[in-house]
């Protein structure tokens, strides 16, 4: 008996549906067991962590300040992969989003919100798009591997923003400590009421908006989809790929700096050396994203929220049942471990087929 893989003709709807889903509960089941192995009940851990996130109107709303930077990173990331590149660079993109923001405010410009907020937008947007336009320019003019030149733009990015805040743009009365001014008024996104959920999210979920309608109801939309799934066909029918590929990358990369700079302004208020989760960085959790929501602006939304929900309950039970902080990393990584797996077995299906035994004749 021989096993093999057979590309299906038709993928399932409900293949499509139940792969996220199984996957996410795959990946409980097995981080429950290593919970057991630390002698932690993981029910008990999960409840807090239920309870934490979803369970107050304080903690769904620390939810939302985490989902923002996932939700653009994720849109970002999802943009790309549709059309079958490969961007891995979305946390440098972040970073360089936030510094383009912060470039904005070091100019020692002091002006209302209503002029500086959309100044920062389009500085963080230069800058995360025009650092993601590097791996893309060497992908269509030398074929290089977008995944080995987004991943390694990511500590390029890093360090230059290290280099900012250790250096010229460093505060002088920050004890040491390496980190920019705070940001005047008028650099500060609006917040809701007595929570940190800022204007940042209203800015996300109208991009998602938009990002639905140019997939599914623009003929650019439609020439990315066919770019990605038959590169052939798209030549065959007179569209550019490169040309796509550089839009493309450029709004991803944008996007992701839009991340970095709601971040710094809604959030921090001043560039700091760690802009996003050191165990978790939004940028990687961006892949996870995008591949769990199936490249859907809105599955991007919701999935942002429920591991929004991941990173706030994920710090409760860190303080509360002394659990490791990677707990949060582990659940992650395995979910794209099954993710990555489920879509395998979606995109093919396992065929059977018997040897007949050869007689001697």
């Amino acid at each position: 008996m021989a096993m093999r893989l057979e590309l299906r003709l038709e993928r399932s709807r409900k293949l499509e549906v139940l792969v996220p889903v199984v996957s996410v509960l795959l990946s409980l089941v097995v981080c429950a067991v290593l919970l057991l192995s630390t002698g932690t009940n993981p029910l008990t851990a999960y409840g807090a962590m239920l309870k934490e996130a979803f369970g107050t109107s304080y903690g769904f709303g620390e939810v939302l300040v985490k989902a923002t930077p996932l939700i653009l990173c994720g849109l970002g990331v999802m943009l790309a992969f549709k059309m079958m590149f490969w961007n891995i660079g979305a946390e440098g993109q972040l970073h360089m989003g936030a510094w383009g923001a912060t470039a904005v405010v070091m100019t020692g410009w002091d002006a209302s919100a209503w002029l500086m907020i959309p100044a920062m937008m389009l500085g963080g947007f230069a800058a995360g798009a025009l650092w993601a336009l590097i791996p893309a320019y060497l992908k269509v003019k030398l074929n290089t591997n977008e995944i080995i030149t987004t991943l390694l733009l990511n500590y390029v990015a890093i360090l230059w923003v290290a280099h900012f805040i250790y250096g010229p743009w460093k505060d002088p009365t920050s004890f040491g400590f390496p980190m920019t001014k705070q940001f005047p008024d008028g650099a500060q996104l609006l917040r809701f009421g007595d929570s940190r959920v800022h204007l940042g999210l209203v800015f996300a979920l109208l991009i998602a908006v938009a990002l639905y309608f140019i997939q599914e109801k623009s003929r650019w939309g439609f020439e990315i989809a066919v770019t990605g799934s038959n590169p052939r066909a798209a030549e065959y029918a007179g569209m550019n790929a490169g040309r796509n590929i550089l839009l493309v990358m450029l709004l991803s990369g944008g996007l992701a700096g839009i991340a970095g700079m709601v971040e710094v302004s809604g959030i921090q208020l001043k560039l700091l050396k760690d802009i996003s989760p050191h165990a978790a960085p939004y940028g990687y959790t961006a892949i996870i994203i995008a591949w769990l929501a199936r490249r859907n602006p809105w599955g991007v939304v919701l999935v942002s929220i429920l591991m929004g929900g991941l990173y706030v309950g994920g710090e409760t039970v860190q303080i509360t049942m002394k659990l490791p902080v990677n707990i949060v990393l582990i659940i992650q990584a395995l979910i794209l471990f099954f993710v990555l797996g489920g879509d395998i077995l979606s995109r093919y299906r396992l065929v059977f087929d018997r040897k007949e035994a050869l007689s001697g004749g």
